[in-house]
């Protein structure tokens, strides 16, 4: 089976996760440069299979969109042209970055590792896969 990827799009950083060829558990994969990201794809596609991507929809609290959606729609419509086989659809990725400092909290890490915006990048995007799997489920 094929792994579904997720994407925490940021204008200067993005946060990759995946998950395991059974499509269980979500795991951190890497924090990319948003700059290389569509590159870092292409190479990560052509050695292991994936089936769909995930990518966190920007929102404000009031579920209004937040200013970056502009930027993450640019990618989508780009990764659809160019890759039509895999789709990639939006997921609410509201509050997954408080979520994430959570995690690093309640993981024990120290106030030093917590300000590492990459590793909270991360794990953004890994949460945000987690929760589009539970959502499958209860589908």
């Amino acid at each position: 089976m094929a792994r579904i990827l997720s994407i925490d799009y940021g204008k200067k950083r993005t946060g990759l996760a995946v998950t395991d060829t059974l499509q269980l558990i979500a795991g951190g994969l890497a924090t990319v440069a948003t700059s290389s990201l569509f590159d870092y794809l292409q190479d990560y596609i052509s050695r292991e299979p994936v089936e769909r991507i995930v990518i966190g929809e920007p929102k404000q609290p009031n579920g209004a969109p937040s200013e970056n959606l502009a930027r993450v729609m640019q990618f989508v419509n780009r990764w659809k042209k160019v890759h039509s086989d895999i789709p990639i659809e939006l997921y609410d990725e509201r509050f997954t970055s408080v979520l994430a400092h959570q995690a690093m909290i309640d993981g024990g890490l120290h106030k030093k590792a917590r300000q590492n915006k990459a590793l909270v990048d991360e794990i953004s995007a890994t949460i945000i896969l987690q929760s589009y799997l539970e959502s499958i489920k209860r589908k």
